[in-house]
């Protein structure tokens, strides 16, 4: 098993970030040369970095398990969005990012090989590119995943939230019903009939993000969007997601080993 940590510039981004890969051993997969493996891009969430899944989480045997690459990059607090100072954050994760990784590792960026999932912001991000761009992704998964604008919107109530919001999003009080709003990604999405990846949601019923995940749910059911949902006790902690992508991995993929 190989871990990778690349500090490299991206032009979409304009500063130095880190960025972290799990790779197993081509031996331990006969016959699935890295190129052809799948791929996993695994998001952290709003106070994390790159290092996040792999210092808190069991990826790295389950990353094993099924033959993976996972692909952790850094977003820093950006919920994955292009931003007015010109950080194109979420452009990053969608277009330059794989065809970085094609350049440097040869690793061919097909649908069929590739899963994308994330924690809180890091599942607002995954459903982002998945609900926008799902010629991209075969499956995607949100965990604890911050899944309506409700939780922004309560930034009014705290100046510094509503800062750091205000700058990633513009005026907080016009999100509903904007370009970043996941319900409009959901209704884009059934509106131009596209061909969405296998859907996973999963929130723990003592989350503070719970509310929303249900909300999100039911407007997927209403839409017809098939959408495996998953509730069970548990909180805002890695205990939860760590079982969660276990579970989520699971479900798409098989064991090589």
């Amino acid at each position: 098993m190989a871990f990778i940590h690349i500090d490299h510039l991206p032009e979409t981004i304009k500063e130095i970030i880190p960025l972290n890969l799990i790779v197993p051993d081509p031996g331990k997969i006969t016959g699935i040369p890295v190129r052809d493996r799948k791929i996993l891009y695994l998001l952290h969430g709003l106070s994390d970095d790159a290092s996040a899944w792999q210092r808190f989480s069991a990826i790295e045997t389950y990353a094993a398990l099924y033959g993976l690459v996972v692909v952790m990059p850094t977003a820093s607090r950006s919920f994955y969005t292009d931003q007015p100072n010109g950080q194109k954050y979420f452009t990053y994760l969608v277009d330059e990012l794989p065809q970085y990784l094609e350049a440097l590792f040869g690793i061919i960026p097909r649908r069929e090989n590739t899963l994308i999932a994330g924690l809180s912001m890091g599942g607002y991000g995954a459903f982002k590119a998945a609900f926008t761009h799902p010629e991209k992704y075969f499956a995607a998964a949100s965990f604890s995943g911050t899944l309506s604008l409700a939780h922004m919107t309560a930034a009014l109530e705290d100046y510094q939230l509503y800062e750091e919001f205000t700058l990633l999003f513009g005026d907080l009080k016009k999100l509903e019903g904007s370009i970043h709003d996941p319900l409009v990604w959901l209704q884009q999405a059934v509106a131009n009939k596209v061909k969405l990846p296998k859907l996973y949601v999963a929130c723990g019923k003592q989350d503070k993000l719970y509310p929303l995940n249900v909300d999100f749910n039911a407007a997927c059911q209403k839409a017809q969007v098939d959408v495996e949902y998953r509730e069970s006790d548990g909180d805002h902690n890695w205990i939860y997601w760590n079982e969660q992508i276990q579970w989520f991995l699971s479900r798409v993929l098989t064991p090589v080993t």
